[in-house]
């Protein structure tokens, strides 16, 4: 054998060694360590489009199931029937809208509210003969084509209306409906302005036409 094969053979042989001791088990370590760092990163980016998913899935359902609250001021003047007669009226109230109720057609805030009305036969702003009542109603909010600034709303009522001043207080059941307007300045002030019509039995219909402040969160 010459000294150039054995010289061969002797590299080949340290290749062999160099290859078998070092360099394989390193490319078996870094092959594993690859196929191991895919299969923990697949799961992890399935849980993030996962989670995202749901994240998306919870932001709509919040959105569809979202509610607000509606603390109202309102002023206005009835017009009594037969004459035109002007009254003062005044409201207060809260309302609580519900995210499940906005596709209901009659209404997706449900409201509780007080008015006061001068039901005297002279004066505008107060007199012994008051009429108070307490009601409850439902309302439906609406949007408006081209704006987001102002709104629209339809309001259904009906309670208990008591009047003072005489002998006895007299207890009516009062209904009315209301069709209004809301200028949103921010998300938590806007001013509602509204026209309605309401019937107590055994008195003449009448209308109201009032302003009001409203602050919602």
């Amino acid at each position: 054998m010459s000294d150039s094969t054995l010289t061969t053979g002797l590299s080949n042989k340290f290749k062999r060694t160099i290859w078998q001791r070092y360099l394989l088990p390193d490319a078996l370590f870094l092959f594993f360590l690859g196929f191991i760092l895919l299969n923990l990163a697949v799961p992890a980016r399935g849980a993030q489009v996962s989670a995202s998913r749901d994240e998306s899935t919870g932001s709509a359902a919040q959105e569809s199931s979202s509610t607000s609250t509606d603390l109202f001021v309102m002023f206005g003047s009835d017009f009594d029937r037969p004459g035109l007669v002007p009254r003062a009226n005044y409201n207060i109230g809260i309302g609580h809208t519900f995210g499940f109720l906005k596709k209901d057609p009659i209404g997706d805030e449900m409201t509780f509210g007080y008015t006061y009305e001068n039901a005297g036969s002279h004066g505008f702003l107060h007199t012994a003969d008051g009429e108070h009542t307490e009601s409850a109603g439902v309302m439906k909010n609406f949007s408006l084509p081209r704006t987001k600034t102002v709104t629209g709303y339809t309001w259904l009522q009906s309670g208990i209306t008591s009047f003072t001043g005489g002998a006895r207080v007299q207890n009516r059941l009062d209904s009315g409906v209301s069709l209004g307007a809301i200028v949103h300045f921010s998300n938590n002030n806007s001013i509602w302005i509204q026209e309605s019509y309401s019937k107590v039995v055994t008195v003449p219909w009448y209308t109201t036409s009032c302003i009001g402040y409203t602050y919602s969160w």
